[in-house]
């Protein structure tokens, strides 16, 4: 998009543009803010990501019945592996990495295969899957030039409409107390989520320079805080967590066996429309064009961020959607962000006591930033589905979409009796939705009479 105006932004004298919209970014693809800048805003990353990064294998282990040794020694992989993914995906190495804010992590898409690959072939075969698996991606990732024209704005902007709306139920619990909490929907947790709402919002709105960037960690830090004399921080996990600990590769073996694959290539599949679908979201939300170049070295890079965290003993990682909402409401879009990420995620990985100490940030302080990033993003796909012509085609198109997209996030016992692939497949409302609107844009032909 072409630049049409730039002004002094104040802090650091940093510069600033304005697009054709008005829409401000402190912090373009390719700007690097000062070290301090870094390394605040790619805490902000780090808070929003790190539950869902930690909850996959806290899942499988529990499960699937792995000792305490063994789900550290996952649970510190899977950090590793996800900081490691973040940066060659943000960084770039050679034609691997968009090269782009992109924050990386394993994904509930993995979930029900690793399951029912671990409960015969138990971690060995969920790892021997994880690696060969990740060769689906990688082929996939060359045949992305065909793929991009499937991808038009009107199904671009349905995809970042259905990540936002798809998440916000997912910040409704964190609100709340979080799924199962007894003290769920409590007038304290939602006064707290509440606060750092408004806290978010009032500094992101009228804060200048640092605190204004950095008003999601600032807003975070707030209800930490506030959460303090309700005996809602708990340090036994901190204090049980050893200090120190390093992956251990292939130390509890690895089975390559096409059986082990099969369940795993549908993940991968909804993992690279998934991959798609954030990358282009970032490309709106970050006022930059993602050829299909881009994208292709983006989902190349989920392949290969993938195999490197089967080497390391953990699950597959992908883009982490919950994170785009950071950039248009941060107006930070610097990939160089998200490599301090990255980075950051690397250390926590060799250091457990650190990484529970974010682990256990209560839920509703989650829960009143989430709701703003994640609204955020669905304003987003909004906005771009403004530029479409909604004719009676696109609308149909837009309606069906949204429609089953959000319907299977709040009633997923409607694919419940579906085969397992065809559940897995469609056990996203991103997923879902996304595929429904490839579909109907590509059957539903325009009319005559609605063309431009």
């Amino acid at each position: 998009m072409q630049l049409t105006k730039s002004e002094e932004y104040g802090l650091n004298n940093k510069i600033h543009v304005k697009d054709e919209d008005d829409i401000q970014l402190l912090y373009g693809i390719d700007d690097k803010p000062s070290l301090t800048m870094q390394i605040l805003l790619g805490l902000q990353n780090i808070f929003a990501a790190f539950g869902g990064i930690i909850v996959v294998p806290l899942v499988i282990s529990s499960v699937l019945g792995f000792d305490s040794a063994t789900s550290t020694a996952l649970m510190s992989a899977t950090i590793l592996s996800a900081g490691l993914a973040t940066f060659i995906q943000s960084r770039g190495i050679g034609p691997v990495g968009a090269r782009v804010a992109c924050i990386m992590g394993t994904d509930f898409t993995f979930v029900a295969p690793s399951i029912a690959i671990g409960s015969v072939f138990g971690l060995p075969g969920i790892l021997g899957a994880t690696i060969l698996g990740a060769f689906v991606e990688v082929i996939l990732s060359f045949l992305i030039r065909p793929l991009m024209k499937l991808f038009p704005p009107l199904v671009t902007g349905t995809v970042v409409s259905l990540i936002g709306l798809t998440l916000l139920p997912v910040s409704m619990d964190w609100a709340a107390g979080g799924v199962g909490s007894p003290q769920y929907g409590s007038l304290i947790n939602i006064a707290i989520a509440m606060v750092v709402l408004l806290v978010t919002l009032i500094l992101n709105r009228y804060g200048k320079g640092l605190v204004s960037s950095a008003s999601i960690l600032i807003g975070m830090i707030v209800g930490y805080i506030v959460c303090i004399p309700f005996g809602m921080i708990d340090m036994t996990s901190v204090k049980e967590a050893s200090f120190l600990s390093f992956p251990k590769i292939f130390s509890y073996g690895v089975v390559f066996d096409w059986k082990v694959v099969v369940p795993f290539i549908p993940a991968y599949c909804v993992a690279t429309i998934g991959t798609v679908g954030c990358l282009k979201a970032i490309g709106e939300v970050s006022r930059t064009n993602m050829d299909d170049k881009k994208i292709g070295a983006g989902v190349l890079s989920d392949g290969v961020g993938s195999m490197l965290a089967g080497i390391l003993g953990t699950f597959p990682n992908t883009s982490f959607s919950q994170n785009v909402g950071l950039i248009p409401l941060t107006k930070v879009a610097s990939r160089h962000v998200a490599v301090m990420a990255g980075i950051m995620l690397m250390i926590l990985g060799f250091f457990p006591k650190f990484a529970a100490l974010i682990n256990i940030m209560p839920q509703p302080v989650l829960g009143g930033v989430g709701i703003v990033m994640f609204g955020t993003v669905a304003a987003s796909g909004i906005k771009t589905l403004s530029k479409v012509k909604l004719n009676n085609r696109n609308l149909l198109i837009v309606a069906t979409s949204l429609g089953l997209g959000v319907g299977i996030t709040f009633r997923p016992e409607f694919i419940g009796q579906l085969p397992e692939g065809l559940k897995m497949l469609f056990a996203s409302g991103i997923s879902t939705g996304t595929i429904v609107a490839l579909i109907l844009n590509l059957i539903l032909k325009e009319e005559k009479s609605e063309v431009e």
